[in-house]
């Protein structure tokens, strides 16, 4: 027994697994019956938080799957202490996230929102831009959707660092890793600084008022992690206040962003709503992850992407 948290969109492509199981297809309201004797938890809307309400009735449950890369809306201590088997969607998104970060440092290089600005005012304002080649890059999160980032970034000529959990040299994609409890110490001597370190209770508001202060003040900073991993009140002082240039956010502690928030008015942010890996055929790929993991868990054989519920990611090297 299959139980799905759909919400009001079924996933596609989903007839090879209804061959094979019984399914439950459910929104928030219905999902403690669904559990109810389910084997195995599909959480299709991976922005749901009702999971963590509803695993009382999770009498069976062995495997949840949820999809997307990042897992904190099932981290729970309930299901984190329990042996039930967590895995995610890592790998849909990678490439499609590092087109969108290297689209917005360009266009803050390029100035490309001030050019659009210009051109509905009809205003012809010759302007300089500046090259991204040479400039230095720190991407904070080193799974693989950093590692995409760094790549993507390299090859336009950025030298990119990374920071995560511990420091290293020799890394294939970043050179040098620095250790995440020194950001506000390194994190000064980049351009630009990304964001995409999973939320754990180690990352969450790690970039708070001291770690903007300790930036350039032409540093431009994006987040395409998760909208907990700043202080957003933070954020937007630093902004007012020309701590850092400008910002490029996907991802926002309270979704939608709401409507009077200072973020929308704020001439050198770029904001897009949580749609950096969305590309087109996502869902469709999504399912055919799941499929995959599904067919393994059915005869039996290792599951892929599965999550240390300690760390709160998929450890390196599976």
């Amino acid at each position: 027994m299959l139980a799905v948290l759909c919400g009001d969109r079924h996933p596609p492509d989903m007839g090879p697994i209804e061959s094979g199981a019984e399914i439950r297809y459910t929104d928030e309201k219905g999902l403690p019956e669904a559990l109810r004797g389910a084997d195995a938890l599909f959480v299709y809307d991976f922005l749901s938080t009702a999971v963590p309400g509803a695993w009382h009735a999770a009498d069976r449950v062995r495997w949840v799957h949820i999809a997307s890369a990042g897992v904190d809306p099932v981290m729970f201590p309930e299901l984190r202490e329990s042996d039930v088997v967590l895995t995610n969607s890592r790998g849909v998104f990678d490439d499609s996230i590092a087109e969108y970060v290297l689209g917005v440092v360009i266009a803050f290089a390029k100035d490309l929102p001030r050019s659009l600005e210009l051109q509905r005012e009809r205003r012809w304002q010759h302007r300089e831009s500046e090259r991204v080649a040479g400039r230095r890059a720190l991407v904070v999160g080193t799974g693989p959707i950093g590692r995409a980032i760094a790549r993507l970034l390299r090859a336009a000529g950025l030298v990119v660092s990374g920071m995560g959990r511990r420091e290293r040299d020799g890394d294939p994609d970043f050179g040098t890793v620095y250790a995440s409890a020194d950001l506000a110490t390194r994190v000064g001597e980049f351009d630009y600084v990304i964001a995409v370190a999973p939320l754990t209770e180690q990352t969450k508001g790690m970039f708070d008022a001291a770690a903007f202060a300790a930036m350039k003040p032409a540093a431009r900073f994006v987040n395409v992690g998760r909208g907990e991993l700043v202080v957003t009140s933070d954020l937007v002082t630093a902004l007012r206040e020309g701590q850092i240039a400008g910002a490029a956010l996907d991802v926002f502690d309270v979704e939608p962003l709401p409507a009077d928030h200072p973020l929308w008015t704020l001439g050198n942010v770029v904001l897009t709503p949580h749609m950096s890996g969305d590309f087109v055929g996502w869902r469709n790929t999504l399912v055919e992850v799941f499929a995959d993991n599904f067919a393994r868990w059915r005869d039996g054989r290792p599951l892929r992407n599965v999550v240390d519920k300690q760390l709160g990611y998929v450890p390196s090297g599976q």
